[in-house]
């Protein structure tokens, strides 16, 4: 299984599109940095620390470039395949389907770690110039969002943003498991892509609905990895999110003709 996983992770990073990816989501802090009207975006705020960066480039992301990379890289890893005809004598090999189609699942979800870990860390390269000492405000990702508490030390900042970090990966683990649902159902990249996009926007539209349907909707905790107090209520549902996708992904790819 070990080797199934090592084996799938190395043709995800040299696919065109997870290198695109990583490549745009490390680029784009860099721009924030240095855009003339980057205020714009926090209202009232200026940025005074490298800290706040990070939560901005996020909170950008994350609403639409994050979940298009990570659909069309997922989407890839079957649709790719089948069009090159390498999948059908993956399985005629003597690995079980279970085994093939669980490390691409693993895989996957390791993509939204990997988009975030570039993203934070060219946002902290391009908040180099800001400094990333103590500072009165908030690194958007903690107590008080960018207005803060009070004054906010190094190391604090730092645990804020590891923590907003991993919660924004762990937000966007789900659209990699229906990524990978879609792409086996439909054995095309375009199309699946195509159909998780769909997916996450129709229940955007959602909003229409009473609150109590909107707390199950995906989409509404996409600004988990700024939320103060008890995440636990989100992250559950996240995860079964996550799993449902991925049991359902494994249960078609054992049923599927390929």
């Amino acid at each position: 299984m070990l080797t199934l996983i090592l084996l799938e992770l190395r043709k995800l990073l040299t696919s065109r599109s997870a290198r695109l990816g990583l490549a745009v989501s490390f680029l784009l802090p860099l721009l924030w940095a240095a855009a003339p009207r980057m205020n714009m975006l926090l209202g009232d705020l200026a940025l005074v620390s490298g800290w706040q960066l990070p939560a901005v480039s996020i909170g950008v992301a994350v609403q639409f470039m994050l979940p298009l990379f990570i659909a069309l890289t997922v989407s890839e890893m079957i649709g790719s395949e089948v069009s090159q005809g390498t999948l059908a004598p993956l399985l005629l090999r003597p690995v079980g389907r279970t085994q093939v189609i669980a490390s691409k699942l693993v895989v996957a979800l390791l993509l939204p770690f990997l988009l975030i870990a570039v993203t934070v860390l060219g946002s902290l390269l391009a908040g180099i110039p800001r400094g990333f000492g103590a500072f009165t405000g908030g690194t958007g990702m903690g107590p008080g969002l960018f207005v803060g508490v009070g004054q906010l030390g190094s190391g604090a900042a730092l645990l804020e943003t590891l923590r907003g970090s991993f919660l924004a990966a762990l937000m966007l683990m789900p659209i990699a498991a229906l990524s990978l649902l879609f792409g086996v159902l439909f054995l095309n990249t375009a199309a699946s892509t195509l159909a998780t996009l769909a997916a996450l926007n129709i229940m955007r539209l959602l909003v229409v609905f009473p609150e109590s349907v909107q707390r199950i909707l995906l989409t509404s905790h996409f600004a988990l990895y700024a939320e103060q107090g008890s995440v636990a209520g989100s992250v559950a549902l996240l995860l079964i999110y996550t799993a449902g996708f991925g049991f359902m992904a494994i249960f078609a790819f054992d049923r599927r003709d390929v």
